[in-house]
């Protein structure tokens, strides 16, 4: 894996993201309850569960604290920084709820993609998905947090009939406010020219896996987020749409930002915006 390293002229390189990400509220649902982060160290995508409960609050709090953790300590061993994100953020939502206890029940997924310039790590909870498309072969990078996962790892359920169950939707992991429930935080090995998608299910419940890889063989970056988001809507949007797609790049650093995306984008849905402190310079 290529690290962080210097040129013979000097110049530091390291590896980063490259990418872009749309989000759509779909053809059904009034309220985006979709949230995410696309930067250049940190990509992620949050998919609110609870409607009335307030789905939107969970992940635009869980994806603010998450994409301002990775921001505040960008040199930070990745898997550990994404597993403080996510104590932050269990912390967060149930604050969020012990302050408006009509949101109790409110809970979102997470799957985020981090990287400290050499290193790279996965964190996921829920039924949002991460993708890695390298040499033409799409590769599902995460594991669904859901009862009809179960059944399928039991032998009782077969992967085709998964999108036809009644409670194909019922996620098991969540960020929930539950302090014992820390996510799956692992190290990804990603090279240059990796591609990672992120999505909620509003792409995945809707556009199967084939069709997915045609769109990103076919497509650069740009145009196979729009080509994707167009599918689902085409197979009838009936819920939040969100995709993110990078490239590893290795490149000079650059200024540690990004992309708020959906619900995240209207500071109303954060708890608390001063959860998170960036390290004050010596």
């Amino acid at each position: 894996m290529v690290g962080k390293r210097w040129t013979s002229e000097g110049v530091i390189r390291v590896l980063r993201f490259s990418g872009v990400a749309l989000s759509h509220v779909g053809l059904v649902r009034s309220d985006n309850e979709d949230s995410g982060f696309m930067g250049p160290s940190c990509m992620l995508v949050a998919d609110g569960v609870g409607g009335a409960a307030a789905g939107e609050v969970a992940s635009a709090t869980t994806a603010y604290v998450v994409s301002a953790t990775a921001l505040s300590v960008p040199d930070s061993d990745p898997v550990a920084m994404l597993r403080g994100a996510i104590r932050l953020a269990q912390e967060q939502v149930a604050l969020g709820v012990a302050r408006d206890p009509r949101r109790a029940g409110m809970a979102t997924t997470l799957t985020a993609v981090a990287t400290d310039g050499k290193r790279f790590a996965l964190a996921h909870l829920g039924d949002s998905r991460g993708y890695l498309f390298r040499d033409g072969t799409l590769t599902r990078i995460s594991r669904d947090h859901t009862w009809v996962q179960r059944l399928v790892d039991e032998g009782s359920l077969a992967e085709a009939d998964v999108p036809y169950h009644r409670w194909r939707n019922v996620v098991t992991r969540s960020v929930n406010g539950d302090p014992a429930e820390n996510g799956d935080v692992a190290e990804l090995d990603l090279v240059p020219g990796d591609r990672v998608l992120l999505a909620s299910d509003g792409l995945t419940d809707l556009v199967d896996e084939r069709d997915i890889a045609h769109i990103l063989t076919d497509h650069t970056d740009d145009a196979a987020v729009e080509h994707l988001v167009d599918a689902a809507l085409a197979a009838g949007g009936r819920d939040n749409v969100t995709c993110l797609l990078a490239t590893v790049i290795e490149g000079p650093p650059v200024s540690a930002d990004g992309a708020l995306l959906g619900a995240v984008r209207d500071p109303w849905n954060i708890v608390d915006a001063s959860a998170v402190r960036m390290p004050h310079s010596a």
